[in-house]
């Protein structure tokens, strides 16, 4: 198929999919978070008072199109990198480069595009510690990721979890404006925006594990040395839970200080990334590899799992953003969603009490 046929052929979509959209919302969120949480810190430092919505406002949507367009750039080149592997699984076959709607040459102008013009916008709207962290992360996704580890390491996603993990420090580095220095970048005013980068950096290999134990043929078929086929299910199961663990550990680290929130936010969010911690350690505790397959060819306890930790990661970066915000109305929302799993629970067992026949 010619240049001319190919870029015939591609729809708008196509060019968008190349940047995996549904990957991207996953990170936008824990970068918008950051923003909320660095400005929500100051405003309960400053008692409360003095909180700029419309700054705020501004310096999410500058690292909402910033981060798009960046990480937008790092996928496309992975399309493009691994136009020979991905016709060989199902998950992928479907991309626009795979199939020959987009041509290489057409997905490499299109990455390098996105991720030049991302970092302009980034050094201009932000500043440069904000696009160091941006190109960082394509740099490191695109020559250490899917270069190097993808196809030669079974402690790919491991290592290579380093790249998505770096929008919280984008995002905090937007914040911060003039009081960060591109001549010191990991230097960032605080370690909190450091914990929210281990949190997913660890939260990536029991994640992206869930998936691949019912994948575990597609990566085989197509070269991809991961966990499940190289060292069997079981040794992933057993490093899935041990990662799955040190995330209780992680998240419960105290993140936010009396002192300057409150000693009701602090607590509180201790609390509530306990209990998260708590639901996705059994959602991976409770993976049977045995499973029947579902009609979709999934086992059903690692598709839950897997599903499970995209909530978690979401809520752990929400709640942060809440008490930070409301204390009490956290608690408030709580105790409704407490209410309504018991409300549940107690028609679930009501349901399932056999019936008395009468005369």
């Amino acid at each position: 198929m010619g240049e001319s046929e190919a870029a015939a052929k591609a729809t708008l979509s196509d060019w968008f999919q190349l940047m995996k959209p549904g990957v991207l919302s996953l990170l936008q969120v824990t970068a918008m978070c950051a923003i909320l949480v660095h400005d929500l810190i100051q405003w309960n430092i400053a008692g409360r008072t003095g909180f700029d919505l419309a700054q705020t406002a501004e310096t999410m949507a500058v690292v909402f199109v910033g981060g798009y367009l960046t990480a937008g750039g790092a996928h496309t080149f992975n399309n493009v990198i691994d136009r020979d592997i991905d016709p060989k699984m199902q998950r992928t076959a479907g991309r626009a480069i795979a199939r020959g709607a987009i041509t290489p040459t057409a997905g490499l102008v299109w990455a390098l595009i996105l991720s030049i013009s991302g970092t302009a916008w980034l050094i201009h709207f932000a500043n440069e510690v904000a696009a160091f962290w941006a190109v960082f992360s394509i740099l490191f996704y695109v020559f250490i990721y899917t270069l190097w580890l993808k196809r030669t390491s079974v402690q790919n996603i491991v290592i290579g979890g380093a790249a998505g993990a770096t929008p919280p420090l984008v995002g905090w580095a937007a914040a911060m404006g003039d009081a960060v220095s591109i001549a010191n970048p990991f230097d960032l005013g605080s370690p909190l925006p450091w914990l929210m980068f281990t949190l997913i950096f660890l939260w990536t290999p029991p994640h992206f594990w869930a998936l691949a134990l019912y994948r575990s043929d597609q990566y085989k078929a197509a070269g991809i040395p991961m966990m499940p086929w190289v060292h069997g299910p079981r040794r992933t199961l057993t490093e899935m839970r041990v990662y799955a663990l040190i995330l209780i550990g992680i998240a419960a680290m105290p993140w936010l200080n009396p002192s300057e929130v409150g000693e009701l936010s602090a607590y509180l969010y201790t609390l509530i990334v306990l209990l998260l911690g708590i639901w996705y350690n059994q959602s991976v505790i409770s993976i049977n590899v045995n499973q029947p397959l579902d009609e979709t060819g999934r086992i059903p306890s690692a598709a839950r799992s897997f599903y499970i930790s995209l909530s978690y990661l979401t809520l752990i970066f929400v709640s942060l953003v809440s008490v930070l915000f409301s204390p009490e109305l956290t608690i408030m929302f709580l105790v409704l969603v407490m209410l309504n799993i018991l409300s549940k629970i107690f028609r679930r067992k009501s349901g399932s009490e056999p019936s008395v026949a009468s005369d």
